[in-house]
């Protein structure tokens, strides 16, 4: 998943290589293992369950277990962390070359805003195209088990895959996939294809001429939406060749010589990013303020109109940390870059993110 430096990591120290646990069809571990290689932070990747690694280690598992797992030192002792933006805010303090966070604070808090909405919903695209469509059904539930054990005798293959797919089909409900919204969800992500494929026409990365923590986000969901799902790629292929392209150039990008002057400025992030904070606003921050709403009054589903249409899904406190982070993120600006990211969000129908105090 994601969000902002917490104390459960603060006092971490890198190990040399990071071990990683992940899976390659699991898009929050594709995010990561493309920012390492961008980066060029030395780590290791375990394919399989990860708590095999986190057994190896002999650490408490993280609660919950989600991919990927990195170990960290702590205070002498190893620590299994998941919590993908957090370790990128801490992996900046501890390498400072090829960062992944603009340094324009006004920037860096769009980037935020949009890593969260690539961990947290264009992942509803990604869950609901893996386990809604027979086709995505069939390959998601046959290939799955054979990346935690690629050996698997034939009859418990079998077992797996039947036990991963009811799994997963059962959890629809928890992103919120269901008949009424699946054709909210599968609208939103032809739009985003569209959007993102406006931000390409004009640079290579969201921010310009060198990768933010947000490319990493969205690339990580694109490449089970793109480089696994059928129905989701024939869709890709047909909108966007160039967002296609675009994954397939986000995998490994350790090549690419980043230079400061790559970031680009404020006003032509405003025009290049205005359609996808559009969206943002159309789809996912109605989510935002529905859970948090229900959160705060202590309940366990939400309602809301998204996109002209009844979405109900169930409560989820961490969702509603998303929203507390954000408006942590801002307010770390000053006042002027304050006044001008309130002027850009209300442009975009994102004003309402911004809890006034």
């Amino acid at each position: 998943m994601s969000k902002i430096v917490c104390p459960e990591i603060l006092g971490m120290k890198s190990l040399n290589p990071i071990p990683i646990g992940g899976v390659p069809a699991s898009p929050y571990t594709r995010k990561m293992i493309s920012l390492m290689r961008y980066r060029r932070i030395p780590y290791v990747i375990e394919w399989g369950d990860p708590r095999d690694l986190i057994g190896r280690f002999g650490v408490e598992e993280p609660k919950p277990v989600l991919l990927p797992v990195m170990i960290f030192e702590v205070d002498g002792k190893h620590k299994a962390v998941t919590d993908s933006t957090p370790i990128i805010r801490h992996l900046e303090i501890e390498f400072s070359p090829r960062s992944v966070i603009p340094s324009d604070p006004k920037l860096a808090f769009l980037n935020y805003v949009l890593e969260d909405f690539g961990d947290e919903w264009v992942t509803k695209y990604m869950f609901h195209y893996r386990w809604y469509f027979k086709d995505d059904i069939e390959k998601a539930g046959t290939i799955l088990p054979l990346l935690h054990g690629i050996s698997l005798d034939d009859d418990s293959h079998a077992a797996f895959k039947k036990h991963i797919s009811d799994l997963q089909i059962s959890r629809l409900g928890v992103v919120g996939s269901n008949e009424l919204t699946a054709p909210i969800i599968e609208a939103s992500y032809k739009r985003f294809l569209g959007q993102l494929d406006h931000c390409l026409s004009k640079h290579p990365f969201l921010f310009g001429n060198r990768p933010s923590s947000a490319d990493f986000a969205l690339f990580g969901q694109l490449s089970a939406l793109i480089g696994f799902d059928p129905t989701s790629r024939a869709l890709a292929h047909e909108i966007s060749p160039r967002v296609v392209a675009w994954q397939d150039l986000m995998e490994d990008l350790s090549g690419l010589k980043p230079n400061e002057s790559d970031w680009i400025n404020f006003k032509d992030a405003e025009q290049n990013l205005l359609s996808l904070f559009q969206e943002v606003g159309k789809v996912y921050l109605p989510a935002l303020l529905a859970n948090s709403r229900a959160i705060n009054q202590e309940e366990k589903t939400w309602t809301a109109e998204i996109d002209g249409a009844k979405w109900e899904q169930k409560s989820f406190p961490y969702q509603a940390k998303c929203l507390k982070w954000i408006n942590n993120e801002f307010q770390k600006l000053n006042e002027s870059d304050q006044k001008q990211i309130k002027e850009f969000l209300i442009k975009t129908g994102c004003g309402e993110m911004i809890i006034e105090k």
